[in-house]
């Protein structure tokens, strides 16, 4: 069984079944993940928040492009140390330069 990778992780629900639906219209298969966790905002853990855009390995690429393309807006990630918000476009996290990680990869 191939296994799958996680494209993007975000906080944003309705961005996700956007692209979500996006990736789908072009062939493409995709997990979502953490929508129901949402409900535990500020009862569970930072890092368990995102809601999370999984795909397979081999789409992996494809799937990147795709929303690439779309010229929209990448969502913010959270620093895994000190758990701030960071643009899209950060390689590193404003508040303590840690480099930006994706958990899941």
């Amino acid at each position: 069984m191939e296994q799958r990778k996680c494209l993007l992780a975000g906080g944003n629900l309705l961005q996700a079944h956007t692209w979500k639906g996006l990736l789908q219209v072009a062939g493409i298969q995709v997990e979502l993940r953490g929508e129901a966790l949402l409900g535990g905002v500020g009862e569970l853990p930072v890092d368990l928040q995102n809601v999370e855009l999984w795909v397979y390995e081999s789409e992996l690429a494809k799937a990147q492009s795709q929303l690439d393309s779309l010229g929209g807006d990448r969502p913010q990630w959270q620093c895994l140390h000190c758990h701030e918000m960071n643009e899209a476009s950060f390689e590193l996290c404003w508040h303590c330069s840690s480099e930006r990680s994706e958990a899941h990869n």
